[in-house]
């Protein structure tokens, strides 16, 4: 046995038990007569002390070799500390040790491993696995492991299904570019990475499986910024037999059990605004209401309602605001059907904002094949297209497709906003650079050319 406790468990409770400890060597502090050396593990910090007057000299020769981040193991015995630190739970104790063990040396790290670290974002991020060690970032993984969790005890216990969904699939057209994978079993063909799992969701709902979700991983070919990374993880949510109203309450509902369980924070009823509102009054669909003088509330959370469900790009040409699934208003039904005043159409879709960050999407889908195919066919999407990128779904759709509807919050947004950081990076355990470059892993990268000539591809410069 390696260990008997961990660096964040010991005190005064277990005074004068004989330990052994494994860690990371945090610092050294050489006071003359008397040694302190501070061991670290992901668990918390115990304080070893090393007495030179009444400890073998070879064990304080010893002490003197360590440095930063070396990996040691100790055996010694609880003692109460003199001079206590109440900010840490051991800080009552300390362990007067009887024997070290080096298990692993370190080089010296090329950023000091503390909250307020001399080291760049880049530099972070190339030696990732040192700056995990820090506390910031170790609270931000802990966090995410709660809110997880509570996300699957929350959705369990209103009968939601866990299911998982495929990453290579079609590319289709979801809002940004796909992320392509080649087949080297099917030369001159490519899966693409799910933007989010939406058709198969809906084919879950015609399954029969009127409750579904998994907390997924999402790929979005799109300029990043500081909220946003090409791959991010949602809680994908799916329900058959709903309107809009019930699928508000029950994501409302999630949200507030885990700002409750997470933080015991109370939260109000979510106040709602029409998109026309939003653009009206604050000039974006992703109002910060706390700047409002009515609004009382570190929290702004509140509903965009009633979205239009079209647009136009760049070039003038119609596309669809959230995704082409979004069913249309019962109002505006008419005017959809016939083609006409295309920008004014709303669709039964919404967002929940919080303090001014898009923190969920969802809609009501569609779930007749013709009011489908009159979208695509609104999008300029071709028969020919229609049948070879959603043939499957359309013809799904005459086999007893149910009303249903869904919603998917963006796990690292709200863990961004829980552990008050500005950048989504700081709550990721491997993230992407700015320019979407893993720094450690050095990825992206060339491949070789038996590796291309495989897959049949040629790479033209």
């Amino acid at each position: 046995m390696y260990r008997t406790h961990t660096c964040g468990e010991l005190t005064l409770k277990n005074n004068n038990e004989k330990v052994t400890l494994c860690g990371w060597v945090q610092r050294i502090r050489d006071k003359g007569g008397m040694i302190w050396l501070d061991l670290r593990d992901r668990y918390g910090i115990t304080q070893l002390a090393f007495d030179e007057g009444s400890v073998d000299p070879s064990l304080i020769s010893q002490v003197k070799t360590l440095g930063r981040e070396y990996v040691v193991q100790i055996q010694g015995i609880v003692i109460e500390r003199v001079s206590k630190n109440l900010n840490i739970p051991t800080g009552e104790i300390e362990i007067k040790v009887e024997s070290i063990k080096v298990l692993n040396p370190s080089e010296i790290p090329p950023f000091t491993i503390e909250d307020n670290t001399d080291g760049g974002e880049e530099l972070r991020m190339k030696y990732r696995y040192l700056d995990l060690r820090r506390n910031s970032l170790k609270k931000a993984l802990f966090l995410r492991h709660q809110l997880s969790m509570e996300t699957r005890n929350y959705l369990n216990n209103v009968g939601f299904l866990e299911v998982e969904t495929p990453y290579l699939i079609k590319s289709t057209p979801e809002g940004a570019r796909d992320f392509v994978v080649p087949s080297r079993m099917n030369e001159g063909e490519f899966y693409a990475l799910p933007q989010s799992p939406q058709t198969f969701k809906q084919l879950l709902m015609i399954a029969g499986y009127d409750k579904y979700f998994q907390i997924v991983k999402c790929f979005r070919d799109e300029d990043l910024r500081a909220d946003r990374q090409p791959e991010f993880t949602q809680i994908d949510c799916e329900m058959s037999f709903v309107e809009q109203e019930d699928v508000l309450n029950t994501f409302e509902g999630l949200i507030k059990h885990l700002f409750k369980k997470i933080k015991n924070i109370d939260l109000y009823e979510f106040p709602r605004m029409l998109y026309s509102d939003a653009m009206t009054y604050y000039g974006s669909d992703k109002p910060d209401i706390r700047k409002d003088k009515n609004n009382p509330n570190e929290l702004g959370f509140v509903w965009i309602l009633d979205f239009p469900m079209f647009e136009k790009d760049d070039e003038g040409n119609i596309q669809a605001v959230h995704h082409p699934f979004c069913s249309i208003k019962d109002e505006d039904k008419v005017k959809f059907m016939k083609g006409e005043d295309l920008l004014s159409i709303r669709a039964y879709s919404y967002d929940l904002v919080l303090n001014g960050y898009e923190l969920s999407s969802g809609s009501i889908r569609i779930h007749e094949k013709m009011v489908q195919q009159k979208v695509f066919e609104l999008l300029r999407v071709s028969k020919e297209d229609q049948k070879k990128k959603f043939g499957h779904m359309l013809e799904a759709f005459t086999y007893g497709a149910p009303p249903h509807g869904g919603f998917a919050p963006g796990i690292d947004r709200i863990v961004m906003i829980l552990q008050n950081e500005p950048n989504i990076r700081e709550v990721i355990a491997f993230p992407k650079t700015g320019e979407g470059r893993d720094l450690m892993m050095g990825s992206p990268d060339t491949i070789s050319d038996k590796q291309l000539k495989e897959l049949g591809i040629k790479i033209v410069k």
